[in-house]
């Protein structure tokens, strides 16, 4: 599974049973101090029911405790009652879930910050002036998703980049991690907040004073999970598409901030929307993806039944005009040993943000693996659909069975009742998103990147493999997770970990190593490889404890006027030659903000969708908290130095 399983709150824990705590039947400030004292009746209830998986934060990829202290009594609440760990959290009733909840945030009810108003635009202007084209619109950036920037299009250079400075930074409360990318059309970037569930439209006209013109709000109370899409629909509508953790589609009117429509496309027990929406005049493109693979590790979940789709929506009114599955309904396989089923097939989930390739008619994407056997054939798969009815044009399998889930590891344990029997225990999805990329030579070619640390390159029209590049043989973490870049006839690869041992046993070349490789897209041969270091140095080992094993590359890259921009899961911003590899700059964005918005922040771990840009500006989302890596809660802005 990729890092797309994030805001996932523990794996499956024991159900002890607990007294009632009796509370004050009024309450407007905190019952209890958040770090225990006076016998803190949440105490208990961590200690037996979260703290096997919390405190572990490495090995079982949840949050850690402290994480978890920063989010709001809104995040943990919804991920207990309608979220990820809804089967964990129905162990617990309103009061024993308060208590929980309170105990960790030292809050009592979802509090509510105004710092987004105290940075109203002057002047009443509350409408977003998009006279310009979109730089970034999809997850991409561009139609063929690939990641690329001109210097006017950002408003900076290779050149300029060679020196960064802190600019501003923008802190949001309560929040553990940045996920999701703007959308950014001229000046204004189109923001989502997951843990805020709110979009934040941001001026930045103003290099040194960024102002906010709108925020939206969801309705839903959950988190917003994608990135935003922004695009014009038939009627000459600016709109942003948005999905949440619950997996409601939000379609927003890019110049109000006011919802046009919403609707939820969930369809099975476990559905959630993780991809981007891509926006067309006559169509909205929804990928959806499952959580089932981390519930199965409880023996109350009845595993298998979820699997992803692909929906066309009317962008009027949210309508449905066509609907693809990557598979057939899940019927009886086996029984587990206590009387019931397991079901299949289950799974590939579509984590990855769909490239619409109007010319040829088809739309791409890739699938994650199988939850339960059997192993259907289009997981681990690169798929077309066609455009006008969802029909399947063609699906190429990366890695045949490749079925995993929480409920079974390498070493089958009895216990487990979920556990699968007949896979090659691997969990390499397709969580980045393809490119359609235009060669020199007139060729088109459809590049793709695999958790297993394999870069792919098929015919767009086919399916039919040209060329495939193995680096390494990834791991849970990635191989290639977030995302890949192209420009110039190079395909940019940023790789987190290596891995240990090639399929079939055969050792990994000892060259390779976590890093930044730029390959040929005509051949998949390595033309340069740039390889960061560990920096456990000024006071970082205390913020990134694990910085001297995890600073490799995970994060999407992003290429501008000829400088590819990455950021590691150490916090650093690497800014190097898209030609030779050459490093020009870093900037580290582990440290304390005092934000401009008058919130306090820190930074953390890089990950997800990268780094993005408008007016002059880089922006990096600096802070994952999840999978042991470091929560921080900052939108920086970094500017040309010297």
């Amino acid at each position: 599974m990729p890092g797309g399983l994030a805001l996932m709150l523990s794996l499956a824990c024991a159900a002890p049973v607990f007294a009632q705590t009796p509370r004050p039947a009024a309450q407007q400030a905190p019952l209890y101090t958040a770090n225990g004292a006076g016998g803190h009746p949440g105490a208990a209830i961590y200690a037996q029911q979260c703290a096997a998986c919390h405190d572990n934060p490495e090995a079982t990829r949840a949050p850690s405790k402290d994480t978890l202290r920063a989010m709001t009594f809104q995040t943990i609440n919804y991920a207990l009652t309608s979220g990820k760990m809804q089967v964990q959290g129905s162990k617990l009733d309103a009061e024993l879930r308060g208590q929980l909840i309170n105990y960790l945030t030292g809050t009592s009810t979802a509090s509510l910050d105004d710092w987004s108003g105290k940075m109203a635009c002057p002047g009443g202007r509350h409408t977003a002036n998009l006279a310009g084209a979109a730089t970034v619109s999809t997850y991409g950036f561009d139609a063929d998703n690939s990641r690329k920037l001109t210097a006017r299009q950002a408003k900076l250079t290779k050149a300029s980049l060679s020196k960064l400075d802190l600019a501003w930074a923008m802190p949001f409360p309560g929040s553990t991690m940045l996920r999701s990318q703007a959308a950014v059309v001229g000046s204004t970037l189109f923001l989502p907040v997951a843990e805020a569930g709110a979009v934040y439209a941001i001026d930045v006209k103003d290099a040194k004073k960024p102002c906010v013109v709108w925020s939206y709000v969801s309705a839903t109370g959950a988190p917003l999970r994608t990135s935003a899409a922004y695009g014009v629909i038939a009627d000459g509508r600016k709109v942003l598409a948005v999905a949440g953790l619950d997996s409601t589609v939000h379609l927003i009117d890019a110049v109000t901030g006011k919802a046009i429509w919403t609707k939820n496309v969930a369809s099975y027990s476990y559905s959630m929307t993780t991809g981007t929406p891509r926006i067309l005049k006559g169509r909205i493109i929804v990928p959806v993806s499952q959580y089932e693979i981390m519930q199965a590790a409880d023996n109350r979940v009845q595993c298998c039944t979820n699997h992803g789709f692909v929906l066309s929506l009317d962008p009027k009114s949210g309508a449905q005009q066509w609907r693809y599955d990557t598979m057939e309904d899940a019927k009886p396989i086996r029984d587990r040993g206590d009387g019931k089923m397991i079901y299949g097939p289950s799974g590939a989930p579509i984590w990855n943000s769909p490239v619409v390739d109007e010319k040829r008619g088809l739309i791409y994407f890739g699938t994650g693996e199988s939850n339960s056997e059997p192993a259907h054939e289009n997981t681990d798969a690169l798929i077309a659909v066609r455009l006008k009815d969802g029909t399947e044009a063609w699906s190429m399998q990366a890695t045949a069975d490749d079925t995993y889930n929480a409920g079974c590891g390498a070493e089958p344990k009895a216990e487990l009742l979920n556990c699968t029997r007949k896979t090659v225990y691997r969990d390499v999805d397709f969580g980045a998103s393809l490119i359609l990329a235009h060669l020199k030579s007139g060729r088109d070619l459809l590049l793709a990147g695999q958790k297993s640390g394999t870069a792919w390159a098929l015919d767009p029209a086919t399916g039919k493999v040209v060329w495939r590049r193995d680096i390494g043989n990834g791991s849970a973490m990635g191989g290639i997770h977030w995302g890949i870049a192209y420009d110039h006839d190079t395909l940019f690869v940023p790789i987190s970990t290596i891995g240990s041992r090639l399929p079939g046993g055969k050792p990994i070349d000892p060259k390779l190593s976590a890093g930044l490789y730029a390959l040929d897209a005509n051949t998949g041969e390595t033309r340069w490889t740039y390889t960061p270091t560990a920096d456990c140095e000024n006071g970082r080992k205390a913020r990134a404890p694990r910085c001297a094993s995890s600073f490799g590359f995970s994060a999407a890259p992003t290429v501008i006027d000829g400088a590819v921009v990455q950021g590691s899961l150490d916090g650093m911003v690497w800014v190097v030659d898209e030609k030779t590899g050459a490093l020009l700059s870093r900037y580290d964005t582990l440290r304390d903000y005092a934000g401009v918005n008058g919130v306090k922040g820190r930074g953390g771990s890089i990950d997800g969708p990268g780094v993005t840009a408008a007016n002059g500006l880089l922006f990096v989302n600096s802070g994952y908290g999840m999978f042991g890596q470091v929560a921080g809660n900052t939108l920086v802005a970094l500017k040309p130095g010297g």
